[in-house]
């Protein structure tokens, strides 16, 4: 299984630099966490391009080319359920062909591309990411769905398109990237044609963090760490940053906090399923490759400075565990705006 691992940091062209970028990456992060005032909109995107330089073939290796989670029902499998959480989204905001689609922090792609087979719709990819680009491009390619997949190299706070230009604008799991939500959720107003939609599935703290108990802001710290985040927002200031831009609300709800029977979005992070995904993303899993990649990069196998990234995302992923167990945070704060006529 590591060999797939292995030949992904290999062909990267910066793999020489992965010790160096992980290195300023945590430097960063501390700076930031010691200043207090978070990254602000000059300097967001080179933090979050830090951050997915490295991780994003992990990322890739141990979950898929779909960076997000899908609460599941029982006897869904993880694959279904990331598949059902996009077109869950894409149903949402009605898209069909002939419409064109704006996707806020594409990554590799993954979603896009099975929201563009799904819908028909032609959706355009957001992201200053050069390698992730270069990887989403190749999948698009080789899926023979170059035809409704585009792709801007460009910040997501400035994409680079007129006013009005879009059908529809979604995010998932990645407008928690920006500095604020009204800097963010200003620009997909701004792209949307008068009357269009924005969706997002949206990272959030719930009412249940206390931001007077240390062990929460210990969880917190520890998603942040290894997730390539500054800061969260709870759910009311989501809400507040919707109507403050324009926006018509019409839908908020947290779906991981929807009754009836269900698997929790956090639950492949701690016990491995039935699938070699699976597996790689539990904690056993997770162990397994980390003290791996020890041997390996002491034979220079994969290169300097991936056991120190694996070390990272092994922080953010046990946070993320804890506080999926605690309700303190929630990936699915699911939201639906309109831009009015």
């Amino acid at each position: 299984m590591l060999a797939r691992l292995a030949n992904l940091l290999k062909d990267k062209e910066a793999a020489l630099g992965v010790d160096s970028t992980i290195r300023e990456y945590q430097r960063r992060f501390k700076t930031v966490k010691e200043s207090k005032p978070g990254v602000g909109k000059h300097d967001h995107e080179e933090f979050n391009n830090l951050y997915y330089d490295v991780a994003t073939d992990f990322y890739e290796y141990g979950w898929g080319r779909s960076f997000h989670f899908a609460p599941r029902v029982p006897g869904e499998s993880l694959e279904a359920s990331i598949r059902r959480h996009e077109h869950y989204l894409a149903h949402k905001l009605a898209l069909s062909p002939g419409m064109v689609v704006a996707d806020l922090g594409c990554g590799i792609g993954g979603p896009l591309l099975e929201i563009a087979r799904f819908s028909g719709a032609k959706i355009v990819g957001v992201n200053s990411n050069a390698y992730q680009l270069e990887r989403a491009r190749k999948l698009a390619k080789e899926a023979q769905l170059s035809h409704l997949a585009d792709f801007l190299h460009c910040d997501f706070l400035n994409v680079d398109a007129p006013d009005e230009s879009f059908d529809a604008v979604y995010g998932i799991e990645a407008t928690c990237c920006a500095p604020d939500k009204v800097s963010i959720y200003g620009e997909a107003y701004r792209l949307l044609k008068p009357g269009a939609c924005f969706a997002a599935y949206e990272w959030c703290l719930t009412d249940r963090f206390d931001a007077d108990n240390p062990h929460h802001l210990k969880i917190k710290n520890d998603l942040l760490l290894g997730t390539g985040l500054t800061d969260l927002d709870d759910l009311p200031t989501v809400d507040h940053a919707l109507k403050s831009v324009g926006f018509e609300v019409l839908e908020t709800t947290d779906l991981d906090a929807q009754g009836g029977p269900s698997i929790p979005w956090y639950q492949p992070l701690v016990t491995p399923g039935f699938s070699l995904t699976g597996i790689r993303a539990s904690a056993i899993g997770r162990w397994i490759t980390h003290n791996s990649l020890r041997a390996l990069e002491a034979l220079r196998v994969v290169p300097p400075g991936a056991v120190r990234v694996s070390e990272t995302l092994n922080i953010g992923a046990s946070g993320l565990a804890e506080a999926g167990k605690l309700g303190i945070f929630t990936p699915a704060y699911f939201i639906h705006a309109r831009k009015p006529d």
